[in-house]
Parts: C-alpha cells; structure tokens; sequence
C-alpha cells in the first residue's frame, strides 16, 4: 500500500513539473504583438535528415535567395546542432491573406538538379521559423481525431507516372502556409501561435516569356485558380524551369501564446510512454525495497553477532567481512586513476542534477534552441570546481603528496579523450560539407572554455580539497596485506562486475528510448519531470546494487574493492551501448557509412560520459557503506 502511494505520489510531482514546464519561459524570449499589416520575416534553417543525420544550410540547395544572405546571432548550442538560421524572400504582412505569391524562376542546370535528386532520395526535410515558431506538417492520424506535427517538410518525392515503371524526382515548389494567430480584443494587436504548412508540387504553367509581372495560368487568384493538389507534378531534370510559389491564410486560434508549444510537443504515443515509464518505476522501486530490506536485516544480524563475540573467547573464530578490517581500507592499484575518474563523475553528476532542475522550471523550454546544450557546457565547465575538490580529497586520503598532478589529470583525462573522438567526427563532418561542423570560432570558444574556465576551476578546487584534513578510516591498516582465499566462480570479478550492470541499466532503458528518438529522429523531448525521477531511480540503483555486491565480497574475504565498485554500477554503460547497436539497426534507416560512424562516435561518447556518472555513484555507495559498516563493530 506504502509502495502504491508512492507511486501516485511521484506521478502527481512528475504531472507538476511538467505543468511548470509548461508555463514558464526562458527570460528574454518574451511575446511579440503584431498590428495588422505587419511584416512577418521568415526565416530558413537547416535542412535536416534522419537518414543521413548530416545537416546543410538551406542555401546549399539552389533555393531562391535575398539579394544579401544575413545569419541570425546563434548561441553555442545552435551551432553545435548544425542551426544556421539565415533570412529568406518568405515575407507575410499580419492578418492579410497572399495568393500564389512568385518567389523566383529557377532553370535547372546539371549540378544543381543532381543535388536537388541527392537531397530528395535522403528524404530532406526544410526546416523554417517564423516569430521562434519552428514550421510544422500537420498530419491528421488514420481512425483518430488527433493530429501531429512533423518538423519541416520535405524538399521532395520519388514517384512514378501511370503506365511507367521509371522512378521521377518531384520537389515540393508551392507551399501553402497557414499562421495561426491569438487576437487581443482590447487592442487588436495579435500573437502568432502556429507556423505550418502544406507542400505541394507543381509544374506552372504560364503564358508569353517570363518576366516580373507574368501571371501563372496554374495559380492565379484573379481567376479564382488556387493549387489544391499535385496532379501535375514538378519533375526535377536538367534544364528543367521549376517556379517557386506560395500561399498564406491567417486563422485565428483560441489557443495563448504561452501555450503555442503544446501541440508541437504532442506525441502520438502519449499512452504508451506513460504506461511504460511508471511500470518501470515500480519495477525498480520494488526491487530497491526488497535490496534494501534484505541489507539491513542482514547487516543487522552480522554486527550483532560481531560484537556478541568480542564478549566471548570465541573471537578469534570470527569469518565474513570483519576478518579483513586490517586490509579493507589500503589503497587500491591505480589509486591516483581512480581519484580522477571519480572527481570526472562527481562534475558530471553536478551537470547532470543542476541541469535537470532548469529543465524541471521551464528555463530550458524547446522555445529557446540550443539552450540545453548551452546549459550542459557551461555547467560542465564551472563543475570543474568540485571535480578538483573531490579527486584531490581522495588522493589525500590515499596519502599522496602531488596534488597538482592529480588536478591536472583530472581537468584534461576525459575531455582530452571526448575531444580526440569529436575531432576525428567532426573532421568526417567537413568532409561532407555539412552545417553540422563545428566552425573553427566555435572550436577556439569550445577550448577556451576548456583551458580558459575549466581546467583553473579545477585547480582551485585542488587547491582547497588539499588542505582540509585527511579523511580518517574507522580502522587501522595493517602493513603486510592479507591474502585473498580462492573465490567462487560467481564472486569472479568480471562477472559480478556485468551482473552489477544489468539493473541500473533496467532503471533507465525505456526512457533511454525516447531520448534516442528525440535525438537521431529529430523529435521534441519533454518530459523532464519524469526522466528527473528516472535520474533518482539510477542512483538508488546504482548505490544499493553495488553495495550488495560489495557486501559479498567482503563476506568472501576479498578487500579489492575500491575499483570493483565503481565498474560494478559504471558497466551498465556496456549495456547502453549494446542498446544503442540494436536501436541503430532496429529504428534508424542509416545507409552512409560516415553516418554511421558519426551515431556509434557520438554513442561512444554518451556510454563513457554514462559510465563515469554511474561508476562514480557506485563508489561513493561502497565507500559511505563500508565506513559505516566497520564503524560499528568492536575493533581491537
């Protein structure tokens, strides 16, 4: 009954965050009022495909042009996405309907119809924004009255004509927009709240030579003559003339501006993702009750009948986990490693918290593009304060004198090694001349922020970790090491180690879906209240199962447990990356070989960031576990 309301419970706060992510923006991105007759410029992004995962600009593809091409001021986060937002010849006036609107005349040459062919078979898709509104496809789903939201539309289609067996390239040259706005009735000022679009393609068809003031015979409002459809298709062929039109309507929409993301951030499998998530929790939350309880009855009984014996002459009989109190705490091989890795998880572990939380309030709301990458570097560099604290603590525990060398390995170890996989990805990257490169201005702010911030930061914290007083064991080390009896088979390290992994790796596997797809399948993600209760979930899981094993160990009289504690939780990385391999070959339709690399690079790094978070909880765990335990039993 207590397991049931707590459930409910945590489902109620996830509905709350959610409700408060909904509700609040990030300052700065306040609401724009627009008069009739105002100019509505749109703007261009990317061109984006999940089957490549390369983005280009949209002026890549010979599109019609301004006079003069302007970027818009991207942040960092926009420009690690591949965003370059650039002005288009797209311009509406509020709240006054346009009809096949010209933009240009385009005559295919070789080249340019061979790149609009490529783009079109990788299933491209246009990206525009209008007001910080991204365009959108509504998609109305069979047998349901609901409707969803693709992300831009496609630059084209592959068909074929009746009676023909040979595959044609259509691109998509008319789009009928539709902005959807929320009126004030005091003062007629209105709020945009929707940007979509219907693409269709079209061969127009017009009467003498071209000039600015030819009237198309295919599309003309005086006639009454509007596109509805794309009976006769645009094929794209060398020397082909392809015009580009559009329309725009203004509906008015009862929905306010502050709720305009709610329906782009609608997902067609609500129920399922729900369902699952919570049947996840309950799993976990019953299995960590069960670990829980099992640990303290057992422990409980251990140091009772410790203690019982030091009353009697039957100490010296004593087996189990007491019998190596003179060895359990000695420094372990590799010790000056180990403090590294775990001062890299405790600065990935304050990302991580910190970075939930703003996501939970709402200051990291998909309005504000790139800000949660942004959000993630910046906290990255500034946790570097408590990574150097938290190494060099243990590194004097430890009783290592050179402090200095163990900040430095901290502050450069995992992003020297991140840094060597993102060159080697980004350097495939220009090779295809994608967007999605880092610019060497970026690349210089990325490593000034790097050696600029971060690594000082970590010195300071050193610096002070240094010289506070060494943390003290509850027990004496003994100087000659005590050997280790032959173990069973199943208490052999590299086994425990992956059955350590298996349920962290359980806690999170479902939501870890829902994050692939967000990423490789250009969806929104949202839903931080819950993935902020599945990060809590991780970390009980990761404590208590790493303690189990290591109380098993200790009862087997085997004291290595310093780095087998933080394989034990961190293995579940292992799993996520074997997860990754099946969702890459089960849910993308990735065919290029440099996109392929680029998934499993970006994986690889996403597993190794997982398992210094995860390896860095599991120690912490093991250490709080094994001083209290020692702590409590009569000692000579």
């Amino acid at each position: 009954m207590a397991l049931r309301r707590s459930i409910v419970f945590s489902s109620l706060l996830s509905l709350l965050f959610i409700h408060v992510a909904y509700s609040f923006y990030l300052p700065g991105v306040a609401p724009q009022d627009f008069q009739k007759g105002d100019l509505l410029q749109v703007k261009v992004n990317k061109l984006t495909s999940i089957k490549t995962q390369l983005p280009y600009t949209y002026y890549s593809l010979p599109y019609c042009s301004p006079a003069k091409i302007q970027d818009s001021a991207e942040n960092l986060g926009e420009v690690l996405r591949g965003d370059r937002i650039e002005n288009s010849l797209y311009v509406f006036k509020m709240r006054e309907p346009q009809m096949c609107n010209v933009v240009c005349n385009r005559k295919l040459d070789a080249k340019a119809a061979k790149e609009f062919k490529e783009k079109i078979n990788d299933e491209y898709r246009v990206n525009m924004i209008l007001d910080n509104l991204p365009l959108v496809v509504p998609i109305k789903m069979n047998n349901q009255d609901l409707t969803v939201y693709q992300l831009g539309f496609h630059v084209g289609l592959k068909g074929q004509y009746t009676g023909n067996k040979e595959e044609k390239f259509f691109i998509h040259n008319h789009l009928a927009f539709t902005v959807k706005y929320h009126k004030d009735i005091q003062t007629e000022s209105a709020r945009i709240v929707g940007f979509e679009v219907k693409p269709f393609s079209v061969k127009h068809e017009y009467e003498g030579k071209w000039d600015e003031k030819t009237r198309l015979t295919t599309c003309d409002p005086h006639a009454k003559h509007t596109v509805v459809n794309s009976n006769t298709p645009q094929e794209v062929e060398e020397n082909q003339e392809i015009i580009f039109s559009y329309d725009v309507e203004f509906q008015e929409s009862d929905v306010k501006w502050a709720s305009r993301w709610d329906a782009y951030l609608l997902m067609n499998d609500d129920q399922i993702h729900w369902f699952s998530i919570v049947n996840s929790l309950m799993i976990v939350l019953f299995l960590s009750g069960m670990v829980a309880m099992i640990m303290l009855r057992t422990l409980y009984r251990d140091i009772s009948k410790y203690n019982d014996l030091e009353t009697q002459e039957e100490a010296q009989e004593e087996t189990g986990w007491k019998l190596v109190h003179g060895d359990v705490f000695r420094a372990p091989q590799n010790s000056d490693l180990l403090c590294v890795y775990v001062g890299t998880g405790i600065q990935f572990f304050g990302m991580i918290l910190v970075t939930m939380i703003f996501a939970i309030l709402g200051f990291l709301s998909p309005s504000n593009r790139g800000g949660l990458m942004t959000a993630m570097l910046l906290l990255w560099v500034f946790m570097g304060l408590f990574a150097g604290y938290a190494s060099t603590r243990l590194y004097k525990m430890f009783k290592g004198s050179e402090w200095k060398k163990i900040a430095f390995r901290t502050a450069i170890l995992f992003p020297a090694s991140v840094s060597a996989i993102f060159a080697v990805l980004n350097t495939l990257i220009w090779g295809q001349k994608s967007s999605g490169a880092v610019p060497f201005g970026t690349m210089f702010a990325l490593i000034f922020l790097w050696f600029g911030i971060s690594v000082p930061l970590v010195f300071v914290g050193s610096y002070v970790g240094f010289k506070k007083p060494a943390i003290e064991n509850p027990v004496k080390t003994n100087k000659i090491p005590r050997q280790i009896p032959e173990q069973a088979w199943y208490m052999n390290p590299a086994f425990s180690v992956l059955i350590g992994g298996i349920l962290p790796f359980g806690a999170v596997f479902i939501e870890l879906f829902f994050i692939l797809t967000s990423i490789w399948l250009n969806q929104f993600y949202y839903i931080f209240g819950f993935l902020f209760l599945v990060f809590i979930i991780l970390i009980i899981t990761c404590a208590e199962i790493t303690i189990v094993l290591c109380y098993f160990q200790l009862c087997s009289e085997d004291y290595l447990w310093w780095w087998r504690s933080y394989l034990t939780s961190g293995s579940s990385a292992l799993y996520l990356f074997l997860y990754a391999t099946f969702y890459f070959f089960t849910k993308l339709e990735i065919t290029k070989l440099v996109s392929a690399i680029l998934y499993f690079g970006y994986m690889l790094i996403a597993s190794y960031a997982f398992f210094v978070v995860t390896g860095t909880i599991g120690f912490y765990a093991c250490f709080w576990f094994t001083r209290l335990i020692y702590s409590s039993v009569k000692i000579d």
